[in-house]
């Protein structure tokens, strides 16, 4: 009789820890928002220098940053007069960081006349792919309006 009250006695504390830890399970809470990381789809042009160019490259960077600098960098070499480029640095431009939802940088976006986004990157890119990537967005052969892959993160 006692071995039956022993095994009872188990038998309920093995229910009551499987019924502790389904509930536990239920009300874990979510984990946190995370990072939108995409690059805007529409730039408004007055919002940057040379609104009037037809090409406007933008690296959104921050000081704290390890690889803004090098590829804020590798963009300016494409400044042109038909390519306007701008470092939009999050302390000095937290506005524009702001009202563009930019939540990663370095991210880099090369924006048609009208601020469309033809060509976005986030993270590091190399000199040859943004060469590229302005080469094929000023190519009068190509059609659609990107000119690259908007990425998101890669």
């Amino acid at each position: 009789m006692e071995d039956v009250v022993w095994r009872l006695l188990l038998l309920g504390a093995v229910v009551a820890a499987a019924v502790a830890v389904s509930w536990r399970r239920r009300h874990v809470r979510p984990a946190p928002t995370q990072p939108r990381t995409e690059v805007p789809a529409q730039l408004d042009r007055t919002d940057f220098s040379a609104p009037q160019s037809p090409w406007l490259v933008v690296v959104f960077t921050s000081a704290t940053c390890a690889t803004c600098g090098d590829v804020a960098r590798k963009a300016a070499v494409l400044a042109s007069r038909e390519i306007v480029v701008q470092e939009v640095e999050y302390v000095r431009d937290r506005a524009l960081h702001d009202k563009y939802r930019i939540d990663a940088v370095p991210a880099t976006v090369i924006a048609d006349a009208d601020g469309v986004t033809r060509y976005g990157r986030l993270g590091p890119v190399s000199a040859t792919d943004l060469w590229a990537a302005m080469a094929r967005c000023r190519d009068p052969q190509l059609t659609t309006l990107q000119c690259g892959d908007v990425s998101e993160g890669g």
